[in-house]
Formats: C-alpha cells, sequence, structure tokens
C-alpha cells in the first residue's frame, strides 16, 4: 500500500502568512503547530509523517488539515469556548476601576493600591479578580 496523501491545496499568501507564523518567535506554540502541519500538508506528507515530524498524534494533523480545508487560515485559531459564565457584576467591575482611580486613603500610609488592600476595600471580590481587571485594562 502507498504512503501518499493529497496535497492541500494552500495558497501563496496563506503560505507566505503561515510561514511568518512558524518563524515567529512569539507566536504561540499552537498556532505554530497548526501551521506546521498546513505547509507539511501541502507538500504532500501523509498524516503520520506530518505528526512524527511536528511532535503531534495522527488524529491532531487529520483535524487541523480539515479545518484548513473548511476555512483557510482563520480556521487555524482557536474556537470559542463557553467557559463559566462571569461571576462578578458590571456595577462591581465599575468600582474596582473606580476605586483604582482613587488614591488611597491617608490612614493606609500608602501611595498605591496594591491588589490586596483594594480588594478589601472594595469588599466582595478576591485579590485576583482585582488583578484580573487590572490586567484586562491595562492597568
Amino acid at each position: 500500500m502507498a504512503n501518499h496523501a493529497k496535497v492541500l491545496d494552500v495558497s501563496k499568501e496563506d503560505r507566505r502568512v503561515l510561514q511568518a507564523r512558524v518563524r515567529a518567535k512569539s507566536a504561540p506554540a499552537k498556532q505554530v503547530e497548526r501551521a506546521r502541519i498546513v505547509l507539511l500538508a501541502a507538500e504532500g506528507l501523509p498524516a503520520d509523517e506530518i505528526a512524527k515530524r511536528v511532535g503531534c498524534s495522527r488524529a491532531t494533523v487529520i483535524t487541523w488539515r480539515q479545518r484548513y480545508e473548511r476555512g483557510g487560515v482563520d480556521a487555524l485559531g482557536d474556537a470559542p469556548r463557553s467557559g463559566a459564565p462571569p461571576t462578578i457584576t458590571r456595577d462591581k467591575r465599575e468600582e474596582v476601576l473606580a476605586a483604582t482611580l482613587t488614591p488611597p486613603p491617608q490612614r493606609l500610609g500608602i501611595t498605591h493600591w496594591s491588589s490586596r488592600l483594594l480588594a478589601r476595600h472594595v469588599g466582595g471580590v478576591s485579590h485576583m479578580t482585582v488583578a484580573r481587571i487590572w490586567r484586562e485594562w491595562g492597568l
């Protein structure tokens, strides 16, 4: 039995995008892996060989090859996940942001909020939630 695979049809533009993604030092590892899979499939390599070269399972190769065939480069991103619903209300989030922009009371003897102190000051949120809100807002 021959060990050939159907060559994946990849446009020149997509090939450039995928090659840039593979070379990018800051690209997430998952994105690099997916780009490598598509590029190797475009060379006509069988799934088993691609899996060996990339260091993933044959099923992973098949999945990403099919995703590319259906949606191109855009389909190689992570699918949205439902995740848990937010546990903090919009009002509480706004309260944290407003308090962040207000200097701490002098009685605390500090000039800037820490996530722990702000969480205690606002109440009803953890310091991790405060830190997450700050990160989301680039603070």
